[in-house]
């Protein structure tokens, strides 16, 4: 049986954590306030108190932390304890930057790097059905599968070494996408009840156009109904904006979309919406919310 170390059981993490039980494989859990982790001990997980603990005799370590800072601390601790070889599979989003000194850590401890950041949000994490977006080498891909099979609907393998963050620099695409929508979206609705409409007007005219989509559904549902309980918090998505600005800016690429949700973001959290949905970036919309 695989046993699998998963640091991180916060939106993500744990759901994640629930599946790879589900599957079968030993899990332990670390989260660095302990009372997060600890309701995943009634689905069968070991609930350690220090990311060494968990990772120790671990066939493979997850990583799914808030930034890079917070997952080299994590994997400073654990590191040490594990053996030559073992896989850290690294699917945290935390920009291009931070890459280097992880797979740097690696190297000091014989570790096997996989740089593989996940697409979706909170209910494709509770069904399993992540988009696993990999780069690291071929001998790394047989032990990963029935982890990867436990978390997510597909994997796609896009480099065949985890430190030049093929996988990272893909999940930087598809998560400003996601986030220039969400924010189009909410933008629109602030601007037709500004204009003294109906939002479902809205609704009206896109459904079943060319311009809808489940996502939009979604999005535009929540607002609509106030429910802003966080499938992707704002706080995040906020700070996701940073790294595609600081990745972009790096190949020599304006992303203008991505800058322009930052501000709003910002604004959204100085509203105090930061631990809501990143759809709550509606409430930037008015002067004051």
């Amino acid at each position: 049986m695989t046993a699998v170390a998963l640091l991180g059981t916060g939106i993500m993490g744990a759901p994640m954590a629930r599946n790879l039980l589900r599957n079968g494989l030993e899990t332990r859990v670390w989260n660095r306030t302990r009372a997060r982790a600890e309701p995943l001990a009634a689905d069968g997980a070991v609930v350690a108190d220090s990311p060494a603990e968990a990772a120790a005799g671990a066939d493979v370590v997850i990583t799914m932390l808030t930034d890079g800072d917070a997952v080299l601390a994590a994997m400073r601790d654990a590191a040490p304890g594990l053996g030559e070889g073992r896989i850290w599979a690294q699917m945290s989003t935390v920009g291009v930057a931070a890459l280097g000194p992880l797979a740097e850590l690696a190297g000091e401890h014989g570790l096997t790097f996989v740089d593989a950041p996940v697409q979706g949000t909170k209910q494709p994490a509770e069904r399993g059905e992540l988009v696993i977006l990999a780069a690291g080498p071929e001998k790394a891909r047989g032990p990963l599968e029935p982890v990867f099979g436990a978390v997510g609907a597909k994997t796609l393998w896009v480099g065949a070494d985890g430190a030049e963050g093929a996988g990272t620099r893909l999940k930087m695409t598809t998560v400003g996408y996601g986030i220039a929508l969400t924010s189009i979206v909410a933008e629109a609705m602030a601007l037709v009840k500004g204009l003294g409409l109906d939002p479902a007007l809205f609704g009206e005219v896109v459904t079943g156009g060319p311009m809808d989509s489940p996502y939009l559904q979604a999005k535009m549902a929540a607002i609509m109904a106030g429910d802003f309980e966080p499938s992707f918090a704002l706080r995040n998505a906020e700070k996701d904006t940073r790294l595609i600005g600081e990745a972009a800016r790096a190949a020599g690429i304006e992303v203008d979309m991505a800058d322009a949700a930052n501000r709003r973001f910002r604004r959204a959290i100085e509203q105090g919406h930061g631990d809501e949905d990143m759809s709550a970036t509606y409430f930037a919309g008015f002067t004051s919310s």
